[in-house]
């Protein structure tokens, strides 16, 4: 009798870890790649608002040294200066009025964007491919070698045009924001249930 009921309690054990286990399993695998997303979010959130800040302090990031500090704030991360995992845009923002159109020379029955705001740089480091900005792209025709954007397209050329940054930030008649955006690949996007989250993106402004 004895050795019949450790034969039975061994039995019944195997079940219940059966039991605990399928649900135990997918909540551990639930844990470890939650996990792995919030450090991603954390490294792209201090990529974004370290960009941002020094973008805001005049650091000339057309200039490929100077790109290398982004590479560099990504250590780990897999960007690099024209593609790799990541990809940090940089927008420099701008209220148009009717100042800005005297001040560019055009008349206002000339200046198409007037009460808009626009982007008077933008500068891209990383994979352009891996995501596009959430405020609108300003054609390459209208951007110079070092991201800027005269000020005759910014005033009357529609695609200098942010669609959407004024209801993000309303901002006055000549002020100038500086937008610093930043995508990177999640280490769990090929996750069998996860493949089609996208990558991580943080956005700071200055």
């Amino acid at each position: 009798m004895t050795r019949k009921r450790r034969r039975r309690s061994g039995g019944n054990a195997l079940v219940e870890f059966g039991l605990c286990a399928t649900f135990l399993i997918p909540l551990y695998l639930w844990m470890v790649i939650m996990g792995l997303d919030l450090k991603r979010v954390m490294q792209t959130n201090q990529v974004s608002r370290d960009a941002g800040h020094m973008y805001a302090r005049w650091v000339d990031f057309s200039k490929p040294g100077n790109q290398d500090l982004i590479v560099r704030l990504a250590s780990g991360l897999g960007l690099t200066r024209t593609g790799g995992k990541g990809v940090v845009i940089l927008s420099k923002m701008m209220k148009i009025g009717t100042q800005q159109c005297a001040d560019g020379g055009v008349s206002l029955a000339q200046c198409a964007n007037l009460n808009q705001t626009v982007f008077v740089q933008r500068i891209v480091i990383g994979n352009k491919l891996l995501a596009a900005s959430k405020y609108g792209t300003p054609s390459d025709s209208i951007l110079n070698a070092d991201g800027t954007i005269d000020a005759v397209d910014y005033l009357k050329n529609a695609s200098a045009i942010s669609a959407n940054f004024g209801t993000t930030l309303a901002l006055s008649d000549g002020e100038v924001a500086y937008l610093s955006e930043a995508w990177f690949e999640s280490p769990v996007q090929d996750f069998p249930t996860l493949n089609n989250r996208g990558p991580v993106y943080a956005r700071s402004i200055y």
